[in-house]
């Protein structure tokens, strides 16, 4: 026998199954898949477990924010256009379920290579040792000049820029977010920090016009971001520093001139935890009377996922059509 005393398992208390609370139950499992199955039934044969039911609530509350006709904005990084994600984002656009989005300036300088080349994303390792990397005069100069002419217009760096590929007409502006936003009325707000983009190397850069631009495209955010309260979606989709920290700005300044700037849901997405787009998008919403939700994932596969979720919402929502 042991010199050393043991617990006595005779002292617990021991109770039924059922008087003890499970947060898993087996009507909230996967459906078996089966071919030929329909979106539809797909998305009902989703688990109501962990993400599974936080990627519902996310569609389901931006179908109910355009039933109610409040904002549903979108922050969005660059590599959501480099994965191939803008004539999805203009669906949600034209269908109602995107109201206003903001990028930075490196989504911008990928979207008008899009419009204008129908390619981007440089090789930066091979770019970088030739020397040639950032340096296509093009980009650049339908960037900075955008700018440019947007102080002359008192019009903010998004809006010039949809503008200037509009009337361009440039070959692939229908695979454009700031082209095609523009053609609808959509506010695309351009965030620049001077220094972090290609084109602000080339001798067409302006530091002035970045600034002023890119402030009144703040302010445009901001006011935009008033229709959130009470029922609006905010999303920020692949952005891990500089756009979570300007929308921590706007919702300071919405706080701080009417209080009941409140109930709406911040979602972020991202392909992994990011500290500052979870503590302003997640944390700081819910510590102003909202809610805050987290999905992790691919955004080529997220992205897609949630769209054709939130059509499928919305056809729940109102029916046939």
């Amino acid at each position: 026998m042991s010199r050393y005393s043991e617990f006595d398992p005779d002292q617990l208390d021991v109770r039924p199954f059922a008087e003890i609370q499970h947060t898993v139950h087996s009507d909230k499992f996967a459906s078996v898949p089966r071919s030929n199955a329909s979106f539809a039934d797909f998305w009902a044969s989703l688990p109501r477990i962990h993400a599974g039911e936080t990627v519902r609530t996310v569609a389901s509350r931006i179908a109910q924010a355009k039933q109610k006709e409040r904002g549903i904005i979108a922050a969005c990084g660059a590599h959501v256009v480099k994965c191939g994600l803008a004539p999805v984002l203009i669906s949600l656009m034209r269908e109602g379920f995107l109201t206003t989005l903001a990028v930075n300036g490196a989504t911008a300088i990928h979207d008008i290579e899009i419009a204008l080349f129908g390619s981007t994303s440089e090789v930066v390792a091979e770019g970088l040792t030739q020397g040639s990397f950032g340096m296509a005069r093009e980009t650049a100069e339908f960037m900075n000049f955008a700018f440019a002419e947007a102080v002359e217009k008192k019009e903010g760096a998004g809006e010039s820029l949809g503008r200037a590929l509009n009337e361009r007409g440039a070959p692939n502006n229908h695979l454009s977010l700031l082209a095609a936003a523009y053609s609808m009325g959509i506010p695309v707000t351009v965030h620049v920090a001077v220094g972090t983009d290609v084109v602000h190397m080339h001798r067409s850069a302006h530091g002035g016009a970045m600034g002023e631009t890119s402030l009144r495209d703040f302010r445009i955010l901001t006011s935009a971001m008033r229709s959130l309260t009470d029922g609006g979606v905010l999303l920020n989709i692949g952005s891990a520093v500089l756009l979570p920290e300007v929308l921590l700005k706007c919702m300071a300044c919405l706080r701080n001139s009417s209080p009941d700037f409140t109930r709406f849901l911040g979602v972020n997405m991202d392909m992994i935890q990011q500290y500052r787009a979870n503590e302003q998008v997640v944390t700081r919403v819910k510590a102003i009377g909202g809610e805050g939700l987290t999905l992790i994932g691919h955004h080529e596969i997220m992205v897609p996922l949630l769209a054709f979720a939130v059509m499928e919402e919305w056809h729940t929502l109102t029916g046939p059509a």
